[in-house]
């Protein structure tokens, strides 16, 4: 068997049916808890603007190699990670790439597990804005703290859940791209919505400042640069995981090359409108610009409380995480959905429901805020990036460069040159060694 027929998947597969509905699921992978409730906070903690050249350095580089790799080498193979690594080693007659595989599904399902928690309080904060409860609550933090409790939100979990097995039951097509053409562009309509209204509060201007005025001695801070770097690592989903697979799904005319430049500036975007709704109306009422959990669920809703029409720009808001955060969570889901469905060779049904159903039982466990810290920090710190370096390894080097540039190519009028060639094969490679060590030096950095 030649090598090229055995990256070849001849078995029919779903696939999306147009470019945008590929392009909207990838932004909606992308387009997540980091980009609302770090990307904010890290601008501000490390020089505001300045912050923003490091940032954009890496979030291009990064999709200009391991963004249009990852998309290609599922496409290539039409598989998920498993049967990637898998057909990719085959070609240098090695047998053991599948376990290799099972990495980044592992990761991917994690954090699914972790997000699928948060969805469930989104749903939470969502109804308690609708109903009132949330807004009339004494104490933001004590409301948050009945919730984020042990087993404090099973009901909301479930139906967090729920929503998003209905989507992926109706396949690729009719579910995952469908939604994503809803749920992205309200999400980016109502976060300008929102951000427009932050805008005409008193005092949003001097959080403005906070957020694009640049200290450029933070460009000499070594941390603004690594921090940087793992803001855009991960906000760009790059696993070795749920991108390869969307990739599988992806035609061959389809120009991946505009498709991840794309994905790059929405996501972006999407973390700008997010710092430019957060930061300023933090600063407003002279609230912590915290980060994580504590910035959505405490600070914002006191923002919301103090503010004129705050309960109806509360619900706009947690309308909007929410698309964002299903969106992320089909993405996180489908990796494991897919591995159990190709490996098993079940019915995607019953797939969704074996994967679905584990994610819940072990979610149980991580309904408390501090065990879903501990959850999402150790897959992000150790297990994502080692999935992202060994599919850089089986694309770039295993399948080699010039089939993987040849792949990325296919669909595209465009043609990349020798500094593809380098960036790819050895800086990002080299990156996704760093994210590793950096993460476990400094406990995570994104």
């Amino acid at each position: 068997m030649s090598k090229n027929e055995n990256l070849t998947n001849n078995e029919t597969r779903e696939s999306f049916t147009s470019k945008t509905g590929f392009i909207l699921a990838c932004i909606g992978s992308a387009v997540g808890m980091g980009n609302i409730w770090l990307f904010p906070y890290r601008v501000g903690q490390f020089g505001g603007a300045a912050f923003l050249i490091p940032y954009l350095i890496f979030i291009v580089l990064l999709g200009y190699t391991g963004l249009m790799g990852e998309f290609a080498f599922g496409r290539m193979t039409q598989t998920g990670p498993i049967g990637s690594f898998k057909k990719a080693l085959e070609t240098r007659n090695k047998k053991w790439g599948g376990v290799l595989g099972v990495i980044p599904v592992i990761g991917a399902f994690g954090i699914a597990v972790g997000y699928a928690v948060v969805v469930g309080w989104f749903l939470r904060f969502l109804v308690g804005f609708i109903t009132g409860s949330a807004i009339n609550a004494l104490d933001s933090g004590t409301y948050f703290g009945e919730i984020a409790g042990p087993f404090g939100s099973i009901i909301w979990h479930v139906i967090a859940l729920v929503l998003v097995s209905i989507i992926l039951i109706s396949g690729v097509a009719k579910g995952i791209e469908m939604m994503n053409k809803i749920m992205m562009p309200a999400f980016y309509i109502l976060f300008v919505i929102v951000m427009i209204r932050v805008f005409m509060l008193d005092g949003a201007m001097d959080g403005l400042k906070y957020l694009v005025l640049p200290e450029w001695s933070s460009l000499a801070n070594p941390k603004t640069w690594i921090y940087a770097l793992g803001q855009a690592f991960f906000s760009l989903s790059l696993a070795g995981s749920g991108m390869i697979v969307y990739g599988s799904y992806l035609k061959r005319d389809v120009d991946i090359i505009s498709s991840a430049k794309n994905t790059v500036i929405f996501d972006t975007l999407g973390a700008f409108l997010a710092g430019l709704i957060i930061i300023p109306a933090v600063f407003a009422f002279n609230l912590d610009p915290a980060s994580g959990p504590p910035l959505l669920f405490i600070t914002i809703p006191s923002v919301f409380k103090l503010m004129p029409f705050g309960r109806l720009f509360g619900v706009i808001f947690f309308v909007s995480v929410l698309f964002a955060s299903i969106t992320s969570l089909m993405n996180l889901l489908e990796v494991p959905i897919e591995a159990v469905q190709s490996t098993f060779k079940l019915n995607r049904k019953v797939s969704v429901a074996i994967v679905v159903v584990a994610a819940f039982l072990l979610g149980l466990f991580a309904e408390d805020g501090n065990a879903l810290g501990k959850l999402m920090d150790f897959v992000s710190i150790y297990i994502i990036p080692l999935g992202a370096f060994i599919a850089s390894v089986m694309f770039f080097w295993v399948v080699g460069i010039q089939k993987a540039k040849s792949e990325i190519e296919c669909g595209s009028e465009k043609k990349l040159g020798r500094l593809f060639e380098v960036s790819a094969k050895y800086i990002f490679v080299f990156l996704t060694v760093f994210v590793f060590i950096a993460g476990i030096l400094l406990g995570g950095i994104g």
